[in-house]
């Protein structure tokens, strides 16, 4: 049987290097590159080091409002299922390449499934959460990382089809941690074309949202706080913040912040295992910072993973300089937690698309019938 997988951001390439190795020992997959994350080291890099196949289709669309880049990738994407008429589509996330594969599947009567379902913030000013909700309610099979997310779906009437299967992020970093250790023997940190030794101590930050590093006011807030620890900050930038985080840190005069362009996977789980502390606004990333027992605050106004948020492991902030280093500063307890999964996600997630599609071909069959 075929499922067609729909790829377009950082945090889906991951999944789809472990999921993949599974699903092709049971199906064959024609994966689908969107082009929503276009850079080099925010995508090329990972497929590389990720030893992910290459994409059957890669649609190269990027930029523009929510509504155009949506529009355009669920017109070819329809393309790609008509052409490929697969038994299923399958979805990661919450991007807006996941909504554009749900509705172009659903129209055409192609089942979806959902990794990462029922994942839900409480507010629809995040373009996100609609993602999620209506990727959701046009899915027939929800594939939640933890209890929580099905304890949502079940709160919207999701429930025959939601299952727990653990966070497939956390089977790679399980996996990639323990292959970096290996394979990264000098660590090397590209600033603006010049070549930085890692400091041996240092925190790690990334700061991509548009509420965070959009305008100077606060971003100056964030970026003063890193400047003023004890060691420096390695700051990955995205490609559209550049610019504005070159120019505040030669205003500021900030000496204490490493910013260098975007980092390949294996090279961000090395920075989080071996970080003192993490700041951030990614959802994966404050994840990781879990997996490896780091201490993280989120620059963020919700609580996306309630499971990270114990004994100051994960902590909220506005941005707010005096808010952030006082989080930072609060001592946290390192408890373990299976949260997230046994790290065999990925061989459920499969044995649950194989009884879903064992389930669909036995209606398809009794519908022949009649």
């Amino acid at each position: 049987m075929k499922i067609v997988t729909v790829v377009g951001a950082r945090p889906q390439f991951i999944k789809a290097a472990v999921v993949s190795r599974e699903l092709r020992k049971e199906f064959e997959e024609i994966l689908v590159h969107t082009g929503q994350h276009y850079d080099h080291n925010m995508s090329e890099v990972f497929f590389e080091e990720l030893d992910i196949p290459k994409p059957d289709y890669n649609l190269g669309i990027s930029g523009g409002t929510h509504g155009k880049m949506t529009g355009e990738m669920l017109i070819e994407i329809e393309k790609v299922l008509l052409k490929e008429s697969p038994d299923a589509v399958l979805l990661y996330g919450d991007t807006n390449s996941t909504l554009a594969g749900a509705i172009a599947a659903v129209k055409l009567h192609i089942p979806v499934i959902h990794v990462e379902a029922g994942n839900r913030l409480g507010s629809k000013s995040n373009p996100e959460e609609v993602n999620r909700i209506l990727t959701d309610h046009a899915s027939s099979l929800h594939l939640c990382c933890t209890d929580s997310a099905k304890e949502y779906l079940s709160r919207e009437g999701i429930v025959d089809t939601a299952y727990v299967v653990g966070d497939p992020m956390y089977d790679a970093f399980q996996f990639y941690s323990n292959k970096v250790e290996h394979d990264v023997a000098e660590t090397l940190i590209s600033l603006y074309n010049e070549k930085l030794e890692l400091p041996e101590k240092f925190y790690y930050m990334t700061c991509h949202r548009e509420e965070n590093a959009g305008k100077d006011e606060t971003l100056i807030e964030i970026l003063s706080a890193m400047d003023s620890l004890d060691e420096k900050t390695i700051y990955p930038v995205h490609p559209r913040n550049t610019q504005r985080v070159k120019r505040i840190i030669e205003e500021k005069g900030y000496r204490n912040i490493i910013a260098c362009k975007p980092v390949g996977y294996l090279m961000s789980v090395y920075l989080v295992n071996h970080a003192q502390k993490i700041v951030t606004d990614s959802g994966g990333l404050q994840r990781e910072a879990f997996f490896a027992k780091k201490q993280c605050v989120t620059v963020f106004d919700y609580v996306v993973w309630p499971e990270t948020m114990i004994d100051n492991r994960n902590q909220l902030s506005k941005p707010c300089k005096k808010e952030i280093l006082n989080k930072l500063s609060n001592p946290q307890i390192v408890s373990e937690s299976h949260a997230f999964g046994d790290g065999y996600s990925c061989k459920k997630i499969v044995a649950h698309i194989k009884e879903i599609l064992k389930n669909e071909e036995k209606k398809y069959e009794r519908e022949i019938a009649k």
